[in-house]
Order: C-alpha cells, then sequence, then structure tokens
C-alpha cells in the first residue's frame, strides 16, 4: 500500500497539482485544522475540490480529526512548546482521538495527507501516517512530495 504526504506552501499551483496527478493520488485527505483561510491561496477547501477533480481526477477529503488542535498548534507557532514535546502531545491526541479506528484505509491508499508546511520533518502529516502505518501494520510505503 502506497501513500503520500504534501504541504502546499513554497509551491505555485502548476507544481502542487503536477506533484499529486503524477503521483496517481487517488484522494487528497486535508489534515489542516483551518481550510478555508484566505492565506491559503489556492489550497482553499472548495479550490481543491475543483483542482483536484479537473486537473487530478482526484478526490478531496476533509478530517479535522487528523488535526492538532489550537491550543497545541497556537503553542507550537509562537514558540511556547519546542517540537518533541508538540510531538508527544500530538501523538498523545491521536491516541485519544483513536484515529487508526476512524479513518478508513481506502483513504490512505493510494490518498495524500494535506498541510501547509512545506517539508514533512516538522509536520504532523508524517506523524499521522507513521502513526495509522503502526497501528494498522501495514507496511504503508510513505512519499513525502516536495
Amino acid at each position: 500500500m502506497k501513500t503520500f504526504t504534501i504541504g502546499f506552501t513554497k509551491k505555485n499551483a502548476q507544481t502542487f497539482f503536477g506533484f499529486i496527478k503524477d503521483a496517481g493520488v487517488k484522494t487528497l485527505v486535508d489534515v489542516r485544522l483551518n481550510n478555508v483561510s484566505q492565506l491559503a491561496g489556492f489550497a482553499k477547501r472548495d479550490d481543491l475540490k475543483f483542482f483536484l477533480k479537473e486537473l487530478c481526477d482526484a478526490e478531496y477529503e476533509h478530517l479535522p480529526d487528523l488535526a492538532p488542535t489550537k491550543d497545541i498548534l497556537n503553542a507550537y507557532k509562537k514558540g511556547d512548546m519546542p517540537w518533541q514535546q508538540y510531538e508527544d502531545k500530538y501523538i498523545d491526541l491521536m491516541v485519544q482521538r483513536n484515529i487508526e479506528r476512524s479513518v478508513p484505509v481506502s483513504l490512505i491508499d493510494h490518498g495524500c495527507l494535506l498541510c501547509s508546511e512545506h517539508e514533512p520533518h516538522q509536520c504532523h502529516r508524517r506523524l499521522v501516517v507513521e502513526y495509522l502505518n503502526k497501528c494498522w501494520d501495514t507496511n504503508l510505503e510513505i512519499k513525502h512530495l516536495y
């Protein structure tokens, strides 16, 4: 089973949708807390739905249960919480939410998790796919598109 992750920042629409199409993504799974921000440009919910279908023949799904809480996210963004603490709190949150039971495997198989961070190293989308891979014991092949 193969899955992908992508962040929309530092990419123009041509690059972003090119990555999605070239990877053969079936469903873009939006794991952002806020998917309608004016700062998101082409990556706002309604625009994504349209462009994904028209350009990539892919679906769009928003799963806010895979996003961190505002408290966790804001503390990290403001620099009040180091990455390791953010990671620990976010993993605890996924455990509490039992995401491995609520996320359909079909969404992750040839799916692509979306958030804003350019690279996956310090991003919750990486933590989600690693956590699901461990819980499902599926040996996911994970590719980060950037």
